[in-house]
């Protein structure tokens, strides 16, 4: 039985934190860069909205 203290980690790329390899995540494991969905898709709105110029109400 394996122990979660052996498995592999990593950090997001966004909020910094650390999450651990998932059975789920065997075949994509090195393209992994964000630790849930919802990082995964403010990424995506961070680098879209800086690529047209985009500037939220103050």
């Amino acid at each position: 039985m394996q122990r979660k203290q052996h498995l592999p980690q990593k950090t997001c790329a966004l909020c910094q934190r650390s999450f651990a390899w998932r059975k789920k995540w065997a075949r994509c494991w090195d393209e992994m860069r964000y630790r849930s969905e919802r990082c995964r898709r403010t990424a995506k709105q961070q680098s879209a909205s800086g690529r047209q110029g985009y500037e939220p109400h103050r």
